[in-house]
This record gives C-alpha cells, sequence and structure tokens, in this order.
C-alpha cells in the first residue's frame, strides 16, 4: 500500500511496509508539474504489465514493482484492485504510477486539486 501526499510543489508517493521489499522502492517524488491526472481505477489490474524488471508479480495477490509495456515504465503497487488509482505522468521515468491506497476517492482529489492550482 501506498501513501500519498503533496510536499511543496511535489506529489510524494510513500510506499509502506513489505511492500517496500516487493516493489524494491520506499518512495517516489514527482514534481507536480510533471503530474497529468489521477483516476480511481480498479479495472487497471486487468491490463497486460509487461515485462517486469525489477518487481514481483503473482496473479491475483500482488502486483509491485517496475514494468516495461509498449516502450514506457510503469510503477505498480497494488494488491486490492479496488483501491487501486493511476497517475499520469510526463517527462519522468515513470509514464504512469498505479498503488493502492486506503481512500482512492481522496487520494485522486488530493492530486487533482493540486495540480489544477494556478
Amino acid at each position: 500500500m501506498a501513501q500519498v501526499h503533496i510536499d511543496g510543489d511535489a506529489l510524494v508517493v510513500v510506499i509502506e511496509g513489505l511492500d517496500k521489499l516487493w516493489a524494491l522502492k520506499s518512495r517516489l517524488t514527482i514534481p507536480l508539474s510533471n503530474v497529468r491526472g489521477a483516476t480511481n481505477d480498479p479495472g487497471v489490474i486487468a491490463e497486460r504489465k509487461g515485462i517486469r524488471a525489477p518487481g514481483t508479480h503473482l496473479p491475483g495477490v500482488i502486483t509491485a514493482g517496475t514494468f516495461h509495456l509498449d516502450g514506457e515504465r510503469i510503477f505498480w503497487d497494488v494488491q486490492n484492485p479496488a483501491k487501486a488509482i493511476v497517475i499520469q505522468l510526463a517527462d519522468e521515468r515513470y509514464a504512469r504510477l498505479v498503488v493502492q491506497v486506503d481512500d482512492p476517492r481522496a487520494a485522486v482529489a488530493l492530486i487533482e486539486g493540486a495540480i489544477s492550482r494556478p
């Protein structure tokens, strides 16, 4: 699971618990200027994941880490698809972040509110 918060002009995604081990990451910091949007998308888990490098993928259990698909790098940390959000990025190492959060609606509202500020 991940915690998402805004720190100044940056989106910070903190990977918690054993997910740090599975995802091989503990924190991602993205400038808000590179965040294009966020959506609550439980169906994202059904998408192709691509090539795992490095990370963990046990279908129906956990998808975590870096995956390469169609020339893009995507970061995953999802166990419960009902709590998955997708964060679209530009000009970053990752094209998308797909993470599980406690409250998907609140996380999406936080991100969308932060990127819509002038």
